[in-house]
């Protein structure tokens, strides 16, 4: 009586199994890779573009939200000093009182906004950056200027806060009233009053830049403030 070939598989089905079931895992590794790769390069490319986005909200917000505030420049104690407008306007460097600050938005406390131009990273193009300093009114926001136009330097600290980086240039030019009324309103890369300016404009251009990104464009905010420094205004 012949004996029955028992049912199992050969050593060579096992191990051509075995390599397919490898091969099988690492193509699902590579295509996982792929699409962990790609995601990470979007998330990066999103983050990138809603940085750019939410910094030029925050110039326009911060612009808009001016307080017309007459500081008393060198003033040590109440009723001393030179009365005149808090807004300092040159070619890179910007402070004004706003109702609109990073920590509270519109829901905070009014801030004293320092917002100018640094130097970037490793020497290569500059970077764009705010101060903040809580504003306790018109005597202590006068120990920042000297005068009517004239104002102590600003400089960066651990707390300053970057709204932009990696750019080629940023400049600032306020929109006023030429000397000679009967012109139209004109840019000026300094602002020198006698009231606040009509707008502000705000241009940057990227370092590197890149058609896939959201670039830095110009930021234009009007100022809706019409009031006279040397006009009293009564509550």
């Amino acid at each position: 009586m012949r004996r029955r070939p028992t049912a199992g598989v050969t050593l060579m089905e096992l191990l051509i199994a075995v390599l397919l079931l490898s091969l099988l895992s690492v193509g699902l590794l590579f295509a996982l890779r792929i699409g962990l790769n790609a995601y990470s390069k979007t998330q990066t490319k999103l983050m990138d573009n809603r940085r750019v986005a939410g910094a030029q909200r925050i110039l326009e917000q911060e612009l808009q939200g001016l307080v017309p505030v007459v500081a008393q420049c060198g003033a040590e104690m109440e009723g001393g000093g030179t009365k005149t407008l808090f807004f300092q306007g040159e070619p890179e460097t910007m402070r004004l009182v706003s109702t609109f600050s990073l920590q509270g938005a519109w829901r905070g406390q009014p801030q004293i906004l320092e917002i100018f131009v640094i130097p970037g990273s490793e020497g290569r193009g500059v970077r764009l950056v705010v101060n903040e300093i809580p504003y306790q009114g018109p005597v202590a926001a006068g120990r920042l200027c000297l005068g009517p136009g004239k104002f102590y330097p600003t400089s960066a600290g651990p707390n300053s806060f970057v709204l932009a980086d990696k750019l080629a240039f940023c400049r600032f030019s306020y929109l006023d009233q030429p000397p000679e009324v009967t012109l139209p309103l004109a840019w000026f890369p300094r602002f020198a009053g006698p009231i606040w300016p009509r707008a502000v404009r705000i241009d940057m251009a990227p370092l590197d830049p890149d058609a896939s990104l959201l670039q830095p464009i110009s930021v234009v905010a009007p100022i809706r403030v019409f009031r006279h420094p040397e006009i009293p205004y009564g509550d």
